[in-house]
């Protein structure tokens, strides 16, 4: 280990660390790092850079948001669709501001360095997707998942292998680890880029004899190259995996993930309004989210009452609402008179049964309808905001 020691001084960025009971491990360097782990009564560890704990004396509220790709546009929409338009000066330049949060700053910062000045206390708020949380973090307590379903950035951390030669049969992690070819001399080969992820997944699946590699440019051609006999890494639709004859295994999925709102404990205990200002981000996500693919539909239905009215919509399930149909009074007037002989109804129905539920209202008598996508809804306190104070001891 002392001989690798400057190498980690000069590179602590990309340090990491592994700890498992009862295993050793070591590590080489050349053009790829190679982690490989076997049985053994002995433990190294490889530890980080030390993290500062102190929460920096500032009063700004910072939030770290992805700098470039999709995962960068996607925040900023959704940012945008919760009137949180972030206004940045200069496109390059790495600070910004949301107007409607005075207290807060934008930092734009690649994924894996929101998660570490998350825990260093140079960001207090951040966008990432559950992927690098987990990878960089490594299971630090002083992480918080505050909003842990963004709704874009879906993907998964699998492991893949070739559909060919010897793993033309294999079909599952189970049938991986039984293949007779994996020993200490010759382990299974995996290029990755999740070198905390990789090895912990594996440990807990109990494949002992597995090296991990890093490897420039695309994963999917170390098998084909001969440099690796299997990949972990993000999928989405699988294409890429296909075209280049590789192929998923049932128990291989290491990781669900997607965008989530993740915070520092410390900062959201000790740094002045950064409860506040998280609250009401969560607050608009919750709403924004909530009304995505929901729709007001309001119709026109002749009745008597509207207990009436309203005993007809009931008998139709899919117009029940969020909590029931609102049915008020429609008046005109006739022969001098104010009258009610129509009830208006207002209820929210979900995208894929609109026209269901346009087909069952005139069914029972509604017409006029008229409808409308919903923006926002907001409800009672949410339940992510009560867990969160219950994570906070609050």
């Amino acid at each position: 280990m002392s001989l690798l020691q400057p190498f980690f001084q000069q590179c602590a960025s990309a340090a990491f660390s592994i700890s498992f009971p009862s295993h050793s491990f070591y590590v080489s360097v050349s053009k790829r790092t190679f982690i490989s782990c076997c049985s053994s009564q002995s433990q190294t560890a490889l530890v980080d850079a030390p993290v500062d704990s102190k929460i920096a004396e500032r009063d700004e509220i910072r939030l770290g948001l992805p700098s470039k790709g999709r995962m960068a546009a996607d925040t900023l929409d959704l940012l945008k669709d919760c009137q949180l338009s972030v206004k940045q000066v200069n496109p390059r330049q790495y600070v910004a501001q949301i107007p409607q949060l005075s207290n807060l700053e934008v930092w734009f910062q690649r994924p894996k360095d929101i998660v570490r000045k998350l825990l260093s206390g140079d960001l207090d708020l951040g966008i990432v997707g559950l992927d690098t949380v987990s990878e960089y973090g490594q299971g630090n307590e002083d992480l918080i998942i505050v909003h842990d379903a963004l709704d874009y950035g879906d993907c998964r951390l699998s492991l893949a292998i070739p559909k060919y030669g010897i793993f033309e049969n294999i079909n599952s992690l189970r049938e991986l680890a039984e293949m007779p070819q994996w020993t200490v001399e010759k382990p299974l080969r995996v290029a990755t880029g999740f070198t905390y992820l990789g090895p912990k997944f594996m440990k807990e699946h109990g494949l002992k004899h597995v090296i991990f590699s890093t490897a420039d440019g695309a994963l999917e051609a170390a098998p084909a190259m001969g440099i690796a006999d299997a990949i972990l890494d993000l999928v989405s639709s699988g294409t890429t995996l296909r075209e280049n004859n590789l192929k998923e295994i049932e128990g291989g999925v290491v990781l669900e993930s997607q965008a989530v709102l993740v915070a520092s404990r410390k900062a959201l205990i000790q740094r002045k309004g950064a409860l506040d200002t998280t609250h009401e981000i969560l607050e608009r996500f919750e709403a924004h989210l909530r009304a995505l693919g929901q729709f007001t539909v309001t119709a026109n239905m002749r009745g008597g009452s509207a207990e009436e009215v309203a005993e007809r919509v009931l008998t139709q399930p899919s117009l029940a609402g969020l909590q029931g149909p609102t049915v008020c009074p429609v008046f005109c007037k006739r022969d001098g008179k104010v009258t009610a002989d129509y009830y208006a109804i207002v209820i929210c129905v979900p995208k894929k049964a609109l026209y269901k539920s346009v087909q069952q209202l005139r069914a029972i008598g509604g017409s006029g309808v008229l409808i409308s996508p919903l923006t926002y809804i907001f409800d009672e306190e949410t339940p992510r905001w009560r867990e969160l104070l219950s994570k906070l001891g609050i």
